[in-house]
């Protein structure tokens, strides 16, 4: 098949999806914001395909990535929004817009690449998208209006943090951060005695939040220390389920308390 044929026939499988009565149920009931922790997902495992330089599992994870455009594109097609098409006309315009050096314009004439020129197209194009937005919202420029909101939650939160301090808001001291962690900590703990969730998730938000805010002041890039991290609990976590295995056991089997002492184990092994 074509490229042009197998898109058709996944918007097309994706169309049959979302189908009333006949669809699948799941995919039925899904929204724009129910879908985006999904695309987030794909393009994360994008990522780790390529860090692992696996390109089998490249090509399915474009594919899985590729299938979460379609489906944003569907829903917005049944909200009479815009379709599939529309969204490859776009990103084809743009890509000839941002290249004039590349792709003759309608006189045939190329572009001779100058400084500044990407930086005067993205500006033109901010001012396109600014006429589209109601007038309120446009005239209103915040400090923070630059920081772009589809970065992942934890460059973001350093992001804001980062423009905000350049004004003065910020703490003084990594300690005062510190108190504060403790503050959002015991305001998650009175969350709980409550019993709702709402609250629980703001708290918890809220607590991710200065946790970022003690990183920053302590010069620590959050996202490589948690991924630190989940190495470790990965590596960690390894070396019960050998030991178990060795001794004739599965996880299953393990009490809480046994699984913490082969943990203390291979964290004195690191050590």
């Amino acid at each position: 098949m074509t490229p042009s044929r197998d898109i058709s026939r996944l918007i097309e499988i994706m169309a049959a999806l979302r189908t009333p009565v006949t669809g699948c149920p799941w995919d039925i009931e899904q929204t724009f914001a129910t879908i985006a922790p999904y695309t987030i997902e794909e393009a994360y495992e994008v990522a780790e395909a390529i860090a692992r330089n696996d390109l089998d599992d490249l090509r399915e994870e474009l594919g899985d990535l590729l299938l979460q455009v379609i489906y944003h594109a569907r829903v917005a097609e049944e909200q009479g929004a815009f379709a599939f098409g529309d969204v490859v006309e776009a990103i084809t315009a743009k890509m000839i817009r941002r290249h004039p050096h590349v792709f003759p314009d309608k006189d045939g004439n190329v572009t001779k690449p100058t400084r500044g020129t990407w930086d005067r197209i993205k500006a033109e194009e901010k001012a396109e998208r600014a006429a589209r937005r109601p007038a309120d919202e446009v005239n209103h420029t915040s400090l923070l209006s630059g920081i772009k909101a589809g970065q992942p939650a934890l460059v973001r939160a350093m992001e804001l943090q980062k423009k905000a301090a350049t004004v003065g808001f910020d703490w003084n001291d990594p300690r005062a951060v510190l108190h504060k962690i403790r503050e959002e900590a015991d305001e998650i703990e009175r969350a709980l005695d409550k019993h709702d969730a709402d609250e629980l998730a703001d708290e918890t938000g809220d607590l991710l939040f200065a946790l970022v805010n003690l990183a920053r002041h302590a010069k620590v890039d959050p996202e490589m220390a948690l991924r630190g991290t989940n190495a470790k609990f990965e590596r960690r976590f390894s070396y019960i389920e050998r030991a178990l295995t060795a001794q004739g056991r599965t996880l299953q089997e393990a009490t809480l308390e046994q699984m913490d002492a082969l943990w203390n184990e291979a964290k004195a092994q690191e050590k």
